[in-house]
């Protein structure tokens, strides 16, 4: 059962549950209840004149509603207990009488042993499921960054791709290689430069150029340029490639 089920279910203004546990109340709920005929828009900023405290006892709230003319923006404020008290008690009349007793009586229930000890465990069984949550999302890491073994060592890219595709994520050294010309990794321009890596990888320290020198039948040498993903880079494509795996499966469900 919802915290607050007991007080709506014989409500006499509705009720809610913030994030940290308190109770709220919608400006406008208050404002119909105590029957004012000013406008809401107009009653309200009198109402924070007696020191009232913006994102302390309550937080604008807004949302577009259609009209026949396009759009409008209705702003209402989720107002803390204490708040919603004194705005009661200012008004001296008999609703305001009412509104306040009904809040005294909220609060003396809400902040009995037994409601304060229902609250921590619902909090406490809501870490849990986060903890357990992120334990799952973060095993896919802990299983590639094993794989990475955090070495030092340069690999090839046919390598990095046959590391990614044993961890579940399936590619090839032809597509990764692709990918990281799509993605503006490697230079994807014709010529000398193709599939070397950019100036952006080499600024992160994702890539080394290994150079190897060819020495030809007829004496000439030549260079041969290999780009090789650093420890680094492992883990900087390892972890991209776990992030679209999780998007993947998120758009699929």
């Amino acid at each position: 059962m919802n915290n607050l089920q007991i007080f709506n279910n014989q409500q006499l203004i509705p009720l809610k549950e913030n994030e940290t546990g308190e109770v709220i109340i919608s400006g406008r709920d208050l404002h119909e209840f105590l029957g004012i005929k000013t406008e809401y828009r107009k009653w309200f900023p009198r109402m924070t004149d007696y020191g009232f405290i913006e994102n302390q006892d309550y937080i604008r709230v807004s949302q577009k509603c259609p009209t026949p003319g396009g759009e409008q923006e209705i702003v209402d404020h989720a107002i803390k207990l204490d708040m919603a008290k004194e705005i009661a008690m200012i008004q001296r009349n008999g609703k305001g009488k009412q509104a306040r007793q009904y809040f005294i009586a909220v609060e003396k229930a809400w902040n009995s042993p037994e409601m304060i000890m229902k609250r921590a465990l619902e909090f406490a069984n809501k870490k849990v499921i986060e903890l357990q949550d992120k334990i799952q999302i973060d095993k896919p890491k802990v299983i590639f960054a094993d794989s990475v073994t955090a070495s030092r060592t340069s690999i090839l890219v046919g390598e990095l791709a046959k590391i990614i595709k044993q961890n579940g994520y399936d590619i090839g050294q032809n597509r990764l290689f692709q990918w990281l010309r799509d993605n503006g990794y490697l230079i994807s321009r014709k010529g000398t430069d193709y599939n070397m890596p950019t100036q952006k990888s080499m600024e992160l320290g994702l890539f080394e150029i290994k150079e190897t020198s060819i020495t030809h039948s007829d004496g000439h040498i030549s260079v041969n340029k290999t780009p090789k993903i650093t420890g680094k880079g492992q883990q900087y494509f390892i972890n991209k490639f776990i992030e679209n795996e999780a998007k993947e499966e998120t758009a699929c469900n």
